[in-house]
């Protein structure tokens, strides 16, 4: 099954993903990436690759793999 796979170095922490995830997979986390903005983390075992995330993401965080 496919699932949601981030690249948190683009993250801008919108967390636009956060409200559009049906399984609520997808939660802001206090980690800091090398740009300064707070991240998302993905649970792999919540996800169901149904890749809303991914339709949302204006940074391109996501790919569905």
């Amino acid at each position: 099954m496919a699932k949601a796979k981030t690249n948190v170095e683009l993250c801008k922490g919108c967390y636009m993903c956060v409200s559009v995830c049906p399984k609520k997979a997808i939660r802001p986390v206090e980690k800091v990436n090398k740009k300064g903005y707070s991240t998302i983390a993905v649970d792999e075992d919540l996800c169901i690759g149904c890749g809303m995330c991914y339709k949302v993401c204006p940074d391109y965080v996501y790919t569905i793999e």
